[in-house]
């Protein structure tokens, strides 16, 4: 796990903001007479809060997302350096980042509303009111002012947002959520099932802070301060796909993308893919791309049932879905993946000796840039669509990826195989 450079000053700002968030409970429960359903619904809140302000800071992160470019349309989108620049400021908007988000946020929606929804009607949501209610509503707007707060200083101000990507700003809120899971909502729902608070006492007895004793309620303080403590001061939260190959894009380690220092802009040599490379530039076989096909699997499963009640209209309507899904799909990625691209070579009389820049016309930005010692293996491939639009496909071998340069005319392939000292393999 490798810890991030935090700017200085930040911890000592989160430190206050983490005591705030502590210190008002404490205060509505010993001072102000709180019962368990104020409690909870601080607690509540307080997580709303820091969903909220995380998903602020994942599209506002400055690194791109590690997220997998294998997948159909959504990894052609991924592999784009493609970023919005905010006027008169350094932050960028990834686009990348905001693919990650969209998985993210309805996760972080969801498991937040229904949270709400089970714990504040074990607890007796309808015993919130009067004096209590608003001594509430004060500690949650002061939570979120603290929250701002931190975001606008530490993260903005301060420059934290170099240091994340999208998937490392978010990744600390499910900390959190289990911060204030464990050490909050699931203390007090575990004590008032332990002294028998439930069924219809539930709203009654909720309503009396001696239900639950003063001494519960300061515990359940009390143990999500230090969660909190731990999660402020111990080791950063880990990968939280880690087991997933970072699906998420959610590293704890944001990947960087180093800068092309010679874009070869003004090399003479400027090949583009072939139309049949644009549109079909990845394979449509279920064996590389299976997504597309599981999707027609599941229409002809539809298919299956309207054709048991003989509506036969909707039936022909899912059958040509089917069908078409994978071509279309994989028509957009390699649209998207390839059409904009050009390749760039430059031979051995230009500065520097050969070499090959992939450039993305549309981003205007190059993707890659290859010497021949860079490559480990080289080898052209023919499959029935290059045979029959009388193309190759080329696959350079790196050291951490495969690099495919589909459908190039016999005459572009040449040339950008010359770049190379080797043969390739056919």
């Amino acid at each position: 796990m490798v810890a991030l450079h935090r700017p200085a000053g930040s911890t000592r700002s989160e430190a206050v903001a983490v005591a705030l968030a502590n210190l008002l409970p404490l205060v509505g429960v010993v001072a102000l007479g709180w019962n368990a359903a104020a409690l909870v619904a601080l607690y509540w809140f307080e997580l709303g809060i820091a969903a909220l302000f995380a998903v602020v800071r994942g599209l506002f992160a400055g690194r791109p997302s590690d997220l997998d470019t294998s997948g159909v349309v959504l990894g052609a989108l991924a592999s784009k350096p493609l970023a919005l620049s905010v006027p008169r400021t350094g932050v960028r908007i990834y686009l990348s980042s905001v693919l990650s988000l969209v998985v993210v946020a309805p996760i972080l929606g969801a498991t937040w509303f229904v949270l709400g929804g089970v714990v504040l009607g074990f607890v007796g949501a309808d015993s919130l009111s009067g004096p209590s209610l608003e001594t509430v509503a004060l500690a949650v707007i002061v939570v979120f002012l603290s929250e701002a707060g931190t975001t606008a200083v530490d993260y903005f101000h301060r420059g934290g947002y170099r240091e994340e990507s999208a998937g490392t700003a978010v990744s600390g809120v499910f900390f959190r959520l289990a911060t204030v899971l464990v050490g909050g909502i699931l203390t007090v729902t575990v004590v008032a099932e332990a002294i028998g608070v439930d069924g219809d006492a539930t709203a009654t007895e909720a309503a009396d802070p001696v239900a639950f004793g003063v001494p519960v309620l300061v515990g359940a303080v009390c143990v999500k301060f230090a969660f909190d403590l731990a999660g402020l001061y111990g080791d950063r939260l880990a990968a939280i796909d880690e087991s997933a190959d970072g699906i998420l894009g959610w590293s704890r380690d944001p990947p960087t993308r180093d800068p092309i220092e010679d874009d070869l802009s003004d090399a003479d040599c400027r090949i583009r893919p072939s139309i049949a490379g644009r549109l079909f530039g990845e394979p449509v076989w279920p064996a590389t791309h299976p997504g597309p096909w599981y999707l027609s699997v599941l229409a002809l499963l539809v298919a299956i049932l309207f054709a048991l009640g003989q509506a036969w209209g909707t039936v022909v309507g899912l059958v040509l879905l089917a069908a078409a899904v994978p071509p279309v799909a994989v028509a957009v990625d390699s649209v998207i993946r390839y059409g904009p691209v050009e390749y760039r070579v430059a031979d051995d009389e230009v500065a520097g000796g050969p070499a090959l820049v992939g450039y993305d016309r549309l981003c205007g930005a190059a993707l890659w840039r290859i010497e021949p010692w860079d490559e480990e293996a080289l080898r052209v491939e023919c499959d029935r669509l290059d045979e029959r639009v009388d193309t190759e496909t080329l696959v350079i071998e790196l050291r951490d990826r495969e690099l495919r340069i589909p459908r190039l005319a016999e005459t572009d392939a040449d040339r950008v195989l010359d770049v190379f000292d080797r043969q390739p393999d056919r």
